[in-house]
């Protein structure tokens, strides 16, 4: 067949339980896959694994299979699934298992090889590539489990397997990935989490999960099943496709993608082709992702209502460090509140305390118990918003890399052989588009005040300890501006949380949008965070919301 319908039913560990049946009957599937796995997923899977050793794989999609699994073997459509995490085998043996029990005769393939062996680590996995889950498919598995490859991998493989592309294939192998990337985040590339979700045709309200339509060549058309919520516009596809992403060369394990080269094209309601896309050698590494547990935290919140706002917030803080020390102690005064109103939530700050610790003990009730004992001894109207609990664990991510060639990526066929699959022989060092730094521009003869958001778009989301802000002009006659306009100089006035920090900042001309990485702005990683916004999720809307002076010539 000339072309492969892979869908996609979970973007994270959490997403809509019923996703996979509603996928299964919307419409005609090849191949369905599940992202279940971040980087914060990952500990969590470890933290299971200490308690009990059968487990880290996402439970989840055990009990999702339950419900399905017959209708995708009645139907010939193939479950690609990296919901094995830190033990593939042991998922693949619970779905035989579950295969046994259901009446049903299923084969199951793995790949393994991920796993490093880093005795001061929690966990540590390498990402691999499709080429493991191809061979499974060729040897005609039913369900491919995995452990840590790449999300876009799990369409990839499906694709290598369909068309038998081998690793020469770079334009096609690229052009898959950013089909893969594209479809891995679930409801993201159909409405989901989108700048201009008002415009929507169902508002937003429950958007269908997506398919891609590949083609031998490697490219795409990305759609949903009919009747479902949500859009795939030219502008929802952008908007994933800038989600988590650094600079124009987009590293994966079997090719480096060309961002600067993917063009979107509207080919129909809710149907978006992706072409163009080139691909050149992989590097000779493969990505690392590292979790430990970091040591123990703790947060308190103090509701500061009325007058004197500040003073009131100094008071807490030098209670508290009177109390516990200042050592691992961090204050964040949210100015939620608003003059001469009659409502106390309307007229309140919030004050976050949080206490990270290597004791327990002082991260635990030593600490909420300072802050809840301040009630009837601090500022007048004291209360919080918290009880007093227990320190819990968190983890750091660091992310580092392992050359290919040592990594033993391997892919356990239905029959039980072990394939081992050899790294890519020809590698390469992207040379990288620089950041590429522009001098601002003179003000627009004719200006008006408006929110940015009514001219651009945006997405921005967390790669450890990095958080990264694709925004897009919406028009043609918007990009010149957004581009010359839109400096690393500009964005620290915009949010000044990062003037501090390194920025690097790209430009994307096909999709009309500057990307921006900023560095260290989440810190230690999303589960050390203390941040409001610890993923960096809504760095996109903030940015949106700033008034600024927009071109009159520009229309809205």
């Amino acid at each position: 067949m000339s072309v492969l319908r892979v869908g996609n039913a979970s973007g994270f560990y959490g997403d809509r339980f019923t996703a996979w049946r509603e996928m299964l009957d919307g419409g005609e599937l090849d191949v369905l896959t599940g992202d279940y796995l971040a980087e914060l997923t990952m500990l969590i899977l470890g933290r299971d694994r200490m308690r009990d050793p059968s487990l880290g794989y996402a439970k989840t999609f055990l009990r999702q299979a339950e419900g399905v699994l017959g209708t995708a073997l009645d139907r010939g459509v193939t479950l690609v699934t990296n919901a094995g995490g830190l033990n593939p085998a042991g998922l693949a043996d619970a779905i035989r298992s579950l295969g046994d029990r259901l009446g049903l005769q299923v084969r199951v393939g793995y790949v393994e090889g991920d796993a490093l062996q880093r005795p001061d680590a929690l966990t540590a996995n390498a990402y691999l590539g499709a080429f493991g889950i191809a061979a499974c498919l060729d040897a005609g598995a039913d369900v491919v489990v995995t452990g840590r490859v790449t999300d876009a991998s799990l369409a990839v493989g499906p694709a290598v397997a369909r068309f038998g592309w081998t690793r020469d294939d770079l334009d096609a192998l690229a052009g898959a990935t950013v089909a893969g990337h594209l479809i891995e985040c679930g409801a993201q590339v159909t409405g989901g989490n989108f700048s201009f979700f008002t415009e929507l045709p169902d508002g937003g309200h429950r958007p269908g999960f997506p398919i891609a339509e590949l083609h031998p060549d490697g490219s795409s058309v990305l759609t949903k099943h009919s009747g479902t919520g949500g859009a795939v516009t030219v502008e929802t596809v952008t908007a994933q496709l800038l989600y988590e992403v650094g600079g124009p060369d987009y590293l994966g394990p079997d090719v480096v993608t060309r961002l600067d080269t993917v063009r979107l094209e509207q080919e129909g309601p809710d149907r978006v082709r992706v072409s163009g896309v080139r691909g050149t050698p992989p590097p000779d590494t493969l990505k690392v992702g590292v979790n430990n547990l970091g040591g123990f935290r703790n947060a308190m919140t103090f509701v500061l209502c009325g007058l004197d706002i500040p003073a009131k917030a100094a008071l807490v803080r030098a209670q508290i460090e009177e109390s516990v020390g200042t050592e691992g102690l961090e204050f964040t005064l949210a100015r939620t509140d608003h003059p001469d109103t009659g409502d106390t939530e309307a007229a309140s700050a919030l004050l976050h305390v949080h206490l990270r610790d290597g004791d327990k003990s002082r991260a635990g009730r030593a600490f909420s118990a300072a802050a809840v004992e301040l009630a009837l001894a601090s500022y007048p109207g004291c209360t919080l918003t918290t009880l007093p609990g227990d320190a819990t664990p968190y983890g750091v991510f660091t992310a580092d890399t392992i050359a290919q060639d040592e990594v033993e990526h391997v892919a356990v066929l239905p029959s039980g052989e072990r394939v081992p699959i050899p790294a890519p022989v020809v590698t390469a060092t992207p040379a990288g588009a620089p950041a590429r730094e522009v001098t601002a521009v003179p003000a627009p003869a004719a200006t008006r005040r408006g929110p940015l958001g009514e001219l651009v778009g945006a997405r921005s989301g967390d790669k450890g300890g990095d958080a990264n802000l694709g925004v897009w002009a919406r028009t043609d006659a918007t990009w010149p501006w957004l581009r010359d306009w839109l400096t690393v100089e500009r964005l620290a006035e915009l949010l000044p949380e990062t003037a501090a920090l390194t920025v690097e900042r790209y430009e994307l001309p096909n999709l009309r949008a500057v990307n921006f990485v900023i560095r260290g702005l989440l810190g230690q990683g999303v589960a050390a965070s203390t941040r409001f916004d610890p993923q960096a999720k809504a760095l996109g809307e903030l940015l949106r919301s700033r008034v600024v002076d927009l071109p009159t010539e520009v229309p809205a």
